[in-house]
């Protein structure tokens, strides 16, 4: 099976839209970047398979509002937890 991926982006304007997709070569790419910049990755067979039928700049169908609200709140708690544990680092080290 050809490895596939797709990212979004949400600016909290309507909802989150497709800014990457691809297979084989794009895909890795992508997830590399998402790697690179510290950007968790979901593996989900299912909502990538349906985002790779969204349209570039796309918001996603209201069909995958309650997954892809779950998965940014799992972003949200890891991005969280990793300020809080940043700060008390920074703490204890002044």
């Amino acid at each position: 099976m050809r490895e596939k991926a797709a990212a979004l982006v949400y600016d909290q304007v309507g909802a989150p839209r497709v800014i990457a997709k691809g297979y084989g070569e794009v895909a890795r790419k992508i997830i590399n970047q998402a790697i690179e910049y510290g950007i968790p990755i979901q593996k989900d067979e299912v909502l990538v398979e349906t985002l790779m039928r969204v349209e570039y700049g796309e918001e996603i169908p209201p069909q995958l509002y309650q997954v892809v609200a779950e998965l940014l709140a799992f972003v949200y708690r890891l991005d969280h937890a990793a300020k809080t544990k940043r700060k008390k680092i920074e703490y204890e080290n002044n």
